[in-house]
């Protein structure tokens, strides 16, 4: 009888150990770009240990460490042609940690908690509005135009929070804050919350491809740009993203404008 035909019959060693090597590549993770998906969780992690301990600065440095490592990682996987249903996923909740609940507790930690319940419904908002705005980005990933976000991204806006801590403590003006300047703070963490969920239009700068010749001017921007930022980081980085966090409803008015005149247009 012929041992293909014959279910009782099992197959040889040979055959299994071919099956199995298989399996478990089936089975197992891209480990480069999840590596780097690690180290945007780490930093995140790190921030929150690090307000808790009073280091707020060390905060605001490992947020923006982890929007450096966030935009290696999907970068690398599609250099590499790593991507996975898996790293995506992982992607998200690590995004969620990083830049909803780490710059929320660090800004509570640093002023929100001398508002009392004010204070924690703002942080708690915060984060509520990173993880709807990843929620909304992720389900509508098939969909959308991939030039554009809508709503304020989550590294950009937890930028916008943890580089006001940055500027203000490498002043030295934390102290001197008092209830207004904790207001202040409060009215900062629920803006950068509403552009999350907002419908604004930002660019997402996906479609740059780095492999392509530039101008020589472009290059000598790049420098200048490196150059400044060098000079003082905090405030260069600080204008950089309130710059981008403007941009938004300046291009949504722009592109409502056009396609208000392309309504108009008389058709043939």
């Amino acid at each position: 009888m012929n041992p293909d035909e014959d279910p009782d019959i099992i197959r040889g060693e040979d055959e299994l150990d071919d099956d199995r090597p298989r399996s478990r590549r089936r089975r197992g993770v891209f480990l480069l770009p999840n590596l780097f998906t690690t180290g945007v969780l780490f930093s995140g992690f790190l921030a929150i240990v690090s307000a808790i301990d009073g280091e707020f600065i060390t905060a605001a440095i490992a947020v923006f460490v982890a929007m450096v490592l966030d935009t290696l990682d999907g970068r690398v996987a599609r250099m590499t042609d790593t991507q996975s249903e898996f790293g995506a996923q992982f992607d998200s909740l690590s995004d969620l940690v990083s830049f909803g609940l780490a710059p929320a507790l660090v800004v509570y930690l640093w002023q929100l908690q001398d508002l009392g319940n004010f204070g924690w419904v703002a942080a708690f908002f915060f984060a509520t509005a990173a993880a709807l705005r990843l929620a909304r980005f992720n389900s509508r990933l098939a969909v959308t135009d991939k030039r554009f976000f809508q709503g304020l991204p989550s590294p950009a806006s937890a930028a916008l929070l943890v580089g006001t801590v940055w500027v203000v403590e490498d002043l030295g003006l934390a102290a001197e804050l008092g209830d207004t300047g904790a207001v202040a703070v409060l009215i900062i963490t629920v803006l950068a919350g509403a552009a999350m969920v907002s419908n604004l239009t930002y660019f997402s700068f996906k479609d740059m491809d780095f492999r392509h010749r530039v101008p020589f001017l472009a290059m000598l921007g790049v420098v200048g740009a490196l150059m400044l930022a060098a000079l003082d980081p905090p405030k260069m980085l600080l204008a950089g993203f309130v710059v981008y966090a403007l941009s938004g409803p300046l291009l949504t008015l722009v592109r409502w404008q056009r396609h208000r005149r392309r309504g108009r247009a008389p058709q043939a």
